[in-house]
């Protein structure tokens, strides 16, 4: 689960007094001379493409730089050791800053867009959920969803039929966040999940660059309806899924709980809290409830999901690493006759299978950039930088700087074998963020994008059939811009 990502689209709302004069600002870093409109005929300024000003600052400036949008300050953070001082030395000077919050409207005070101390106490309640030996019961659950993916591949395309692995990623994604975590069937509703976050996606911008859209919400502009249409129908979904799990709890007998109480819905529905009356304990409101759904299951499955699709375009293209892939899936998994499906125990020695992952996540990171807000002047290096100012650092720009990453292009696992990731900063790999809002389920992701690919590999080869490399779609989450069709080649 992770952090959505900025765009500097609009103007922050205006929630701190920001200084403005040379001797309030201390020394700033460097960077643009005029507010970032001054420059919006210039290519490496474009709406909905922060990934190009990004590039140009870092080409520009070097590892920080700053800018200026309507009065505010922007600093754009490309340094392992600042970004550790932002999210963990420095981190209680930092909240989320105001694309996070802008997405409230969507994902209400869920996980992703809460601030403390409402996201400790949420943290606390669906921290079991992904206990180490919850996810290792997951396991076969995940298994079983990408082997039932892999037989529908074969009567779907049994001469060939190209497919866009994007959306079928969602799909197996999908289901097996709702098996797993919510101990549900995939059921049409279920399935339409998916085409309503598709629907959002494409709203993003809008959604992020409308000037108080909370305001709004209720009028009949025709991007706004469109969004209140696709928000009331997740309600519905989620809605349903709260009460059946309410209803299932009531019938079931005390002591049964490994039954009925072991997923993350029941966990967030037994939960209690202190209220103001600390002699008093409260549970979760059916919308504090849907908030937490909703977080994670959009989370949940358009992250991993956007990795396997992007680890199988990569995959396609290089065929040595495939072959190595193969190599290790065989030996462990067995070929032929004796071929078996993974188990927990094959885990840990899918080691390669797990760089393969992890190298795509370098080269196309599903969450790709993170932001915070200061409420206190920051000083990173010679520089002082005063509360209310932004701060943005991207997965993407990092993972693909040749400081850091050598022929940073060049997919390469082995850039991910124990000994070269400990030869790494910290913070120059942080798919899943860090500090105390790391994401929760990054040990889930793991699991389930391993046993994914494994699973799937081990019968499956591909081949890229689109005549480019596909292009980025930096909003949520990195997604392909168009469908990543693959042909499919039983192995």
């Amino acid at each position: 689960m992770t952090t959505p990502p900025p765009t500097l689209e609009a103007p922050p709302e205006p929630t701190l007094s920001v200084a403005s004069s040379a001797s309030d600002t201390g020394s700033m870093p460097p960077g643009l001379k005029h507010s970032l409109p001054f420059y919006s005929f210039k290519p490496w300024v474009k709406l909905g493409s922060p990934i190009l000003l990004f590039e140009y600052l870092l080409k520009t400036y070097g590892n920080i730089a700053c800018y200026r949008f309507l009065g505010t300050p922007i600093v754009f953070i490309n340094d392992p050791e600042y970004i550790r001082e932002i999210l963990v030395t420095q981190a209680a000077s930092f909240v989320k800053e105001r694309t996070v919050r802008r997405m409230k409207v969507l994902l209400g005070e869920g996980l992703i867009t809460s601030d403390d101390p409402i996201h400790m106490r949420q943290r606390k309640i669906a921290a079991p959920a992904f206990h180490r030996q919850r996810i290792a019961a997951y396991g076969d659950q995940i298994v079983d969803c990408a082997a039932h993916q892999s037989q529908a591949w074969q009567q779907e395309s049994p001469s060939g039929q190209p497919i866009d692995i994007s959306a079928s990623s969602m799909k197996l994604s999908l289901e097996i966040v709702a098996r797993t975590l919510f101990n549900t069937e995939v059921t049409a509703d279920i399935r339409s999940i998916n085409d309503e976050v598709n629907t959002i996606m494409d709203l993003y911008n809008f959604i992020v660059a409308f000037p108080k859209i909370e305001s709004f919400l209720h009028l009949p502009i025709p991007g706004i309806m469109k969004f209140r249409r696709s928000k009331a129908r997740l309600d519905a979904v989620v809605d349903r899924l709260i009460r059946e799990h309410r209803e299932a709890a009531a019938r079931s007998e005390p002591g049964k709980e490994e039954k009925t109480g072991g997923d993350l819905l029941s966990m967030l529905l037994a939960s209690k809290y202190e209220s103001e009356d600390p002699t008093q304990q409260t549970g979760m409101s059916d919308e504090q409830v849907r908030d937490e759904v909703l977080t994670i299951f959009l989370a949940g499955y358009e992250t991993v999901a956007n990795g396997l699709a992007w680890t199988w375009y990569l995959l396609s293209r290089n065929p040595a690493i495939e072959a190595n892939l193969h190599a290790e899936l065989d030996g462990v998994l067995g070929t032929g006759s004796s071929q078996r499906l993974p188990t927990l125990a094959d885990y840990p020695a899918l080691r390669y299978t797990e760089q393969v992952f992890a190298e795509s996540m370098r080269l196309y990171p599903p969450a790709w950039a993170m932001g915070r807000m200061s409420t206190k002047p920051i000083t990173l290096g010679p520089y002082t930088i005063p509360p209310g100012a932004h701060f943005f650092f991207s997965q993407y720009i990092m993972g693909r700087d040749p400081q850091y990453f050598p022929d940073p292009l060049r997919f390469d696992p082995d850039r991910f074998t124990p000994e070269n990731k400990a030869a790494r900063a910290k913070f120059t790999y942080f798919p899943f963020g860090g500090g105390s809002r790391q994401c929760i389920g990054e040990s889930f992701a793991w699991m389930e994008g391993v046993f994914s690919i494994a699973t799937l590999a081990q019968r499956w080869r591909m081949t890229y059939l689109g005549s480019t490399p596909p292009e980025v779609q930096a909003k949520i989450t990195l997604r392909p811009r168009d469908p990543l069709m693959m042909q499919l080649i039983p192995r």
